[in-house]
């Protein structure tokens, strides 16, 4: 169970019965006021304007401010994880590079706002937490996997080495730099982060 303290009172219900086809708009339109105005200055309201929508339509799916925010990060668009379509270099460099890309690094962005505009009800909502967890932060760290487990199958790197926190490292240093220091995620701070962080913590000395 949430623990969101929602300060707006819930509508009544009207019923279940309803047209679900307007669900994606509502959830994008929910996760755009909450990147703008965070959890606590998000209303019902702005969501509703925003999507075009009566109040009472967002009510008689989401009973509350809080159950429409932990739908809306739970169906935030995931990394395309099929290994398929993951870059494949031949090296570890090749393929981190690979994946920095415009329309990634928008994505991420906007995952990083959406996470900044929740950090003042995370510690007392479990199943928020873990709603951002699965949708921002477990999407790319298991891109890292694949991209770390390749290196050890071609030898590039060593087998011991620790794939789950070195996997964490840039998804938590993304939301560091964007939420504490607010700066942006960009090309730059990425390739800094792969030749001065994660290729000399596997061993691999960056070609320069």
């Amino acid at each position: 169970m949430t623990q969101l303290d929602v300060s707006e009172a819930p509508a009544p219900k009207l019923g279940r019965k309803r047209d679900h086809s307007r669900d994606p708009e509502i959830l994008d339109a929910a996760l755009e006021v909450l990147a703008e105005e965070g959890y606590d200055g998000m209303t019902i309201d702005m969501v509703a304007a925003r999507a075009k929508a009566g109040k009472a339509t967002l009510y008689r799916r989401w009973a509350s401010k809080g159950e429409l925010v932990v739908d809306a990060v739970a169906c935030m668009k995931k990394n395309d994880l099929d290994p398929a379509r993951l870059p494949d270099t031949g090296t570890l460099r090749g393929d981190l590079i690979a994946m920095i890309k415009p329309r990634s690094i928008e994505d991420a962005e906007k995952k990083m706002q959406v996470m900044a505009g929740l950090m003042s009800v995370l510690t007392r909502s479990p199943e928020l937490a873990e709603a951002i967890s699965q949708a921002i932060v477990q999407p790319r760290a298991e891109v890292n996997r694949i991209l770390f487990r390749r290196a050890i199958e071609r030898g590039e790197i060593p087998s011991d080495c620790d794939i789950d926190a070195l996997s964490m490292v840039s998804p938590s240093m993304a939301a560091y730099r964007t939420m504490v220091l607010q700066k942006p995620v960009d090309r730059e701070f990425l390739l800094d982060l792969i030749d001065g962080v994660i290729l000399p913590a596997v061993g691999i000395r960056p070609p320069y």
